[in-house]
């Protein structure tokens, strides 16, 4: 009797123990279908947006970021990527065959170079955005005897871009216009050695592009640095300015942009990049531009 009631007892259990098992892989199918449907969903949600890509001067990292997150609230089907860097070096990668659909450049030169040389600037797309301004910067206690362009030579070191980066471009130019480098026709042609030659032999650090002159002279790398207004955005307990000098010795610095042609582009990545552009354009944009230390005051 004892036998038959341990017997039943033990049915009893394997059967319970079965039907745990089958709730159990009901509930893993049920949870791994969930999942499937999570990523099928993210996947759709991915391949319905449309995805342009931004090529930018270095100096429009900290305010671009800005804009696109505010751009992406009314239009978050459009994901944008960016590419920072000097405008030269930038110019260099579109005309190598990089996919690029918007040029935001730091000068006119570069996006000249583009639209008529390259003819990589498509028609009616290029606009000129905001103008910048060259200061003359150095850290917090620096007890620098540099007061700005006039007595840059008093540096011990200096923060400098080369002349194929916008930014060393216009620091040649004022220097240029304040007799400090003899006048040529293309300022920008002063190699750093030379520029260092007319400063009487300061150090100079050539840098990659003005963000990472604001790096060296924020750290404390370099006793002063050659910026734009811009740059200080964000490092005002980091970065004093010295001078902010005036367009009559540095001309003024615009920044265009435009769409760029890509053959690798659909019809809605190409609607989407003049869209962006229009953005840029707008009051919206124009005061950001403003909150970021940028001149808006330009002509179209």
């Amino acid at each position: 009797m004892k036998k038959k009631l341990l017997s039943v007892f033990m049915v009893a259990a394997f059967g319970a123990s079965m039907l745990a098992g089958c709730g159990s892989s009901a509930t893993s199918e049920t949870a791994t279908s969930s999942t499937e449907g999570a990523t099928s969903d993210a996947a759709e949600t991915d391949a319905d947006k449309t995805t342009i890509t931004v090529f930018a001067a270095a100096s429009l990292n900290t305010v671009l970021d800005d804009l696109i997150e505010k751009y992406n609230e009314t239009n978050p089907d459009i994901e944008i990527l960016t590419n920072y860097d000097s405008s030269g070096t930038l110019m260099e990668q579109i005309e190598e065959g990089a996919s690029c659909d918007v040029f935001f450049s730091a000068a006119q030169k570069q996006m000249d170079q583009l639209q008529d040389e390259d003819n990589l600037v498509v028609d009616g797309t290029r606009h000129n955005v905001v103008n910048n301004q060259l200061c003359v910067v150095t850290y917090p206690g620096s007890e620098t005897e540099v007061t700005g362009l006039a007595d840059l030579s008093k540096a011990s070191s200096i923060a400098l871009c080369d002349g194929t980066v916008p930014v060393g471009k216009y620091t040649r130019v004022a220097l240029m216009n304040s007799g400090v480098l003899d006048e040529v026709e293309d300022a920008s042609l002063y190699t750093t050695q030379e520029v260092s030659d007319a400063l009487g032999g300061v150090e100079i650090n050539e840098t990659a592009n003005v963000s990472a002159t604001a790096s060296a002279v924020s750290e404390g790398s370099n006793e002063v640095g050659m910026v734009y207004k811009s740059d200080t955005y964000g490092l005002e307990d980091k970065l004093e300015i010295l001078e902010v000098v005036s367009y009559d010795l540095s001309g003024d610095i615009i920044y265009p942009i435009a769409q760029i042609a890509n053959d690798e582009a659909s019809d809605a990545q190409s609607e989407a990049a003049v869209d962006f552009i229009n953005y840029i354009k707008s009051d919206e944009a124009t005061q950001v531009f403003e909150d970021y230390y940028f001149d808006t005051d330009v002509e179209d």
